[in-house]
């Protein structure tokens, strides 16, 4: 049993106090999973087409913080992109989840509205994260070409939005 002091302790730490917030944690630890775990087959799968080997990608990850020099650092740079793959998606899934328990528009009741969302969400993590996030980072390289950018849209909609707002939906309104 928790006693009011170790409450308070681990409400320091960041835990959820109430059952809201733990839901909250449930809805963002599963969304990452699912849609970090289908952004990063879906980016390996497209470059094993390209016969670039995973540990390149996830070495691609790392560029964002690394530059060039993530290239040359074998496996433990490959480690480093497949953990800011994870963070930076569990941001994208925070963000999201704090929005929805904010607005009830974000998880409508129907799934079909609920995949709209979904899409529509997912359009704009890759917008941002193409055209502000990247550019910002480490990472050398160029625009996408337009077969990129459609491909990286429908990615971001059917790998990361739409799981997003469907796992959101349903832990946040089974606990309501």
């Amino acid at each position: 049993m928790i006693t009011r002091n170790e409450s308070i302790g681990m409400e320091a730490l960041g835990a959820p106090r109430d059952a809201a917030g733990a839901t909250k944690v449930r809805a963002i630890i599963w969304g990452t999973l699912v849609a970090g775990t289908l952004d990063i087959c879906a980016a390996i799968l497209t470059w094993l087409m390209r016969d670039v080997a995973p540990p390149r990608v996830l070495q691609g990850v790392a560029a964002g913080l690394l530059g060039r020099d993530s290239f040359s650092g074998g496996a433990p740079t490959a480690a480093l992109g497949l953990f800011l793959h994870f963070s930076i998606m569990s941001v994208i899934v925070t963000l999201f989840v704090l929005a929805a328990s904010r607005s009830a528009r974000l998880i409508p009741s129907r799934l079909l509205p609920a995949i709209v969302v979904g899409l529509a969400y997912g359009i704009t993590v890759y917008l941002v994260m193409t055209y502000v996030v990247v550019p910002l980072s480490a990472a050398v390289g160029r625009p996408p070409t337009l077969a990129q950018f459609v491909q990286g849209v429908i990615v971001h909609m059917l790998c990361v939005g739409v799981p997003i707002a469907l796992i959101t939906r349903r832990v946040l309104r089974q606990d309501a």
